[in-house]
């Protein structure tokens, strides 16, 4: 290969153009990074107190037209309405406790016979469960017939005698009712004369049974749960709220739930109760809300989400989330007046609502603020409004756009000696 010597020249020229322009870049970049970040650039970093300064230590920033449109900045007015949103949380739904019976007896015996024999059946209010053998019963029955006799032999005229044979027949009545035998129970026992081997025990509400720990021939003792009867025309569904949420769920309000099993539909209930604590680890406050079910479509341990919709402020001050900048201790908003400067205000914030934030305190109806690209002003007021974003002078070196612009001509030059080098390089070759 031949190489020539003016050629060789031009193309050694062309690489060392383009090695001190990838280092002139660098030093640009290290320049205006090492002003954008202050004390960074000595290896040490800025006081929290410094990074976090109030409105007082931000400087007016004034921007033309031109400027406003290169940073995107957007102005809104501050203006008033009512914020509402919607509160969710996962329920679950549960029988009502009011509509559950459990069925117990309240004497030993044995169990004869069943006539509600597997969990899930429908019963009716007098409704016959099960029959109950009990020697205690039949002493009962016994001791009630005697009590009758004794009262239908002594006369009224006796005095101290018939008082006493009436308490006693009386007593009997008492202690057999105790037991939960039924009124037409007594009295047919007490017209016939006749002791019944067995107690019926009969359905005390109208429901579905929902568990069942009896079979038959099986002992039973006073106290023990026999069935547990749910009437479930009308069930709960609780949920649990953020504690920050709370304040808006009260009794008596309006929510709608969605259930998996029914897509699409809406079934609404009221909120009944409001647990009086809160759990310690989740941070979250019971709710019950209360749902009727008339179709029993809605069964215990379906999973329920639940809406609340709650109304947060009432004709508030209300500015666009983007326009509020959260500094950690303080809130800023960017207002602007009529010679178009731009000046930090604190502000106080009060409730949420989607894209929308109620201001209590710091800006007056009608004001006018930056609603986006607000950051980019904050970090302009902050170094003193001498410039350092884009459309804006800096102290001792052009804007950011130009040097942009300059960094742009400087790689096409560097590309295009690539090109001419690239290409003597082949006519060498």
């Amino acid at each position: 290969m031949r190489w020539f010597p003016n050629r060789q020249l031009r193309y050694s020229v062309g690489l060392i153009l383009i090695f001190v322009l990838s280092a002139a870049c660098g030093e640009g970049d290290a320049s205006q990074i090492g002003e954008a970040s202050g004390e960074q650039g000595t290896g040490t970093a800025a006081p929290a107190e410094e990074m976090d300064a109030g409105a007082g230590d931000r400087q007016p920033v004034h921007l033309s037209a031109e400027q406003e449109r290169a940073l995107g900045v957007v102005y809104v007015t501050v203006g008033r309405e009512t914020l509402t949103r919607s509160i969710r949380t996962i329920g679950r739904i549960e029988a009502a406790e009011p509509n559950v019976a459990d069925i117990t007896p309240k004497i030993e015996g044995f169990i004869e016979q069943l006539f509600v024999a597997t969990t899930g059946e429908t019963v009716r209010r007098g409704q016959r469960l099960l029959t109950l053998y009990s020697p205690e019963l039949v002493a009962a029955q016994e001791e009630l017939l005697t009590a009758r006799r004794l009262a239908a032999g002594i006369d009224s005229a006796a005095g101290e005698s018939w008082r006493a044979a009436r308490a006693m027949l009386e007593a009997s009545r008492r202690r057999l009712v105790y037991w939960d035998i039924t009124t037409e129970q007594i009295d047919q026992l007490e017209s016939t004369g006749e002791v019944t081997k067995t107690l019926t025990l009969v359905a005390p509400v109208n429901g579905i049974v929902l568990e069942k720990d009896v079979w038959e021939g099986q002992r039973v003792m006073p106290g023990m749960r026999l069935y547990r009867i749910a009437d479930l025309t009308e069930v709960w569904v609780e949920g649990e709220v953020f504690e920050q949420d709370i304040k808006f769920v009260v009794e008596g309000a309006q929510a709608h739930m969605e259930v998996a099993a029914y897509p699409g539909e809406h079934v609404m209930g009221v909120v009944s109760f409001v647990y009086p604590t809160v759990d310690v680890q989740s941070r979250t406050n019971r709710v019950r809300v209360t749902v009727p079910n008339r179709d029993l479509r809605l069964k215990p341990g379906m999973f329920a989400t639940i809406f609340f919709d709650v109304q947060v402020a009432d004709e508030a001050l209300t500015v666009p989330m983007e326009a509020v900048v959260v500094t950690g201790e303080r809130n800023l908003v960017f207002s602007r007046d009529e010679d178009g400067m731009l000046e930090a205000r604190e502000v106080v914030l009060g409730a949420r609502a989607g894209e929308r934030i109620a201001i209590l305190s710091g800006l007056s109806e009608g004001e006018r603020i930056v609603g986006s690209a607000n950051f980019l002003v904050d970090a302009e007021s902050r170094l003193g409004g001498a410039g350092g974003m884009p459309g804006m002078q800096h102290a001792g070196h052009g804007t950011v756009l130009e040097s942009e612009s300059q960094e742009a001509g400087q790689r096409s030059d560097t590309t295009e000696a690539q090109k001419q080098g690239d290409a003597e390089h082949q006519d060498h070759d």
